[in-house]
């Protein structure tokens, strides 16, 4: 995210210093692309806001978190094999998430 004091000195470093793109980006580390969109808009700060959530959150769904407290309890207590079966717990659990 750029702060205003960067978004400043990008602007003062071409339309003052009269630097080029190129080398603008190189001395502050961020790409030509943002230093072009800085040049273009006349924003003071530039911030990225998601709309949808492409995919929902797990925890969210509560038959989810009990269908993985039944699994989690279901594992054995040896320890190779509980890793073993805890991962098939949860690769079937995924396999069933993706058919809800």
């Amino acid at each position: 995210m750029l702060v205003v004091e960067t978004i400043a000195r990008i602007r003062r470093e071409h339309f003052i210093k009269g630097e080029t793109i190129k080398e603008i980006a190189r001395d502050l580390k961020v790409s030509r692309n943002t230093v072009r969109k800085v040049l273009r808009s006349g924003e003071t700060s530039f911030e990225y806001e998601r709309l949808v959530q492409p995919r929902p959150k797990q925890c969210d769904d509560v038959s989810f978190i009990a269908r993985l407290g039944v699994a989690a309890r279901s594992v054995s207590r040896s320890r190779m094999k509980g890793r073993r079966e805890l991962s098939k717990a949860m690769r079937s659990l995924a396999i069933s998430r993706s058919g809800d």
